[in-house]
């Protein structure tokens, strides 16, 4: 058993090395500026007040206040990732909280309008389109000026039509459908963008699932609609006809807007649309051209391919 003499000295020692720590945590904290400001907007708080207080001031003190001395929300040095101190004042007594730090704000915001632009079997890269990497080679110069009149449009109130690109394989068309969704993300604004092809896979996968009217009902009602490169894909007059005439007509009377890319204009889509694996069809897939012309305005794109 330890001598009590010896435990008593080892006590002291430590004692006073509290206490010398103590005071010069208390010094620092106290001459810290923005501690001596909001104690000099506080003149009511008494010095018990103040010295009971130390620790949540010093907790205070200790932290990057809106990201000061951050240089992400990733990398908050704070207790609470993401989350900055305030000092108030309540009663006479001094207390401390937390308020969400700008950095915090901005990568909330930023998950959240990731989330607007969904995307069904599309490549990464279009995914990450943007305007500002879209140049007009004089060739696409209408596609550019319509692309800039949607946003601009959309910026006040959602157009009630898209935009059916047309034009030969690689020259943008569906970078241009990327672009636009990020564009629109920022504004809150959600798209779905969906590769055409797979499309039609989806939906005769969602048989087994017994999904077929879910994912329908969930195209038809896409703030905006993206069908990329229709027309490429083989298909029935049952889809043609229940499935995208089904979306379409949906949207035309709801007035949204539908955007579109093809290698064929309208009328050489109409053709291929009424070719099916039970015949030719021209008046079913006129009324799908007009609805297609109901929901979207027609533009060329013309230029180099770009995926050489």
């Amino acid at each position: 058993m330890e001598p009590i003499q010896t435990s008593l000295s080892k006590w002291m020692k430590e004692n006073r090395n509290f206490q010398e720590n103590y005071t010069k945590v208390k010094k620092e904290v106290l001459s810290d500026p923005e501690i001596q400001q909001f104690l000099s907007l506080h003149p009511e708080l008494t010095k018990r007040e103040i010295n009971k207080s130390l620790i949540k001031l010093y907790e205070y003190k200790s932290q990057s206040k809106q990201c000061q001395m951050c240089t992400s929300f990733e990398h908050c040095q704070n207790m609470l990732p993401g989350y900055s101190p305030i000092l108030h004042v309540e009663k006479g007594e001094i207390h401390l909280s937390y308020e969400k730090c700008h950095s915090r704000i901005m990568y909330e915001k930023e998950q959240a309008q990731q989330k607007l632009v969904q995307s069904v079997h599309v490549p990464k890269e279009i995914l990450n389109a943007s305007i500002h990497h879209i140049d007009d080679d004089g060739n696409r110069n209408n596609a550019v000026m319509e692309l800039f009149k949607f946003i601009r449009e959309a910026s006040v109130e959602l157009p009630r039509k898209g935009i059916y690109f047309y034009g030969p394989f690689g020259v943008g068309k569906t970078y241009f459908l990327g672009a636009i969704a990020n564009e629109l993300k920022k504004m809150n604004i959600s798209s779905m963008l969906i590769y055409m092809p797979e499309f039609v896979r989806e939906i005769k996968a969602s048989f087994k699932t017994d999904t077929t009217n879910e994912k329908i009902e969930y195209f038809k009602k896409a703030d905006v609609l993206m069908l990329d490169d229709i027309g490429a894909e083989m298909q029935s007059a049952w889809f043609r006809d229940e499935i995208l005439g089904s979306i379409l007509q949906y949207r035309m009377m709801e007035q949204l807007p539908v955007f579109f890319t093809s290698n064929y204009n309208l009328e050489q889509l109409e053709g291929t649309l009424a070719t099916t694996r039970d015949g030719v069809e021209t008046v079913k897939a006129g009324r799908i051209i007009e609805r297609i012309r109901q929901v979207s305005n027609e533009v060329p794109i013309f230029g180099e391919n770009r995926r050489k």
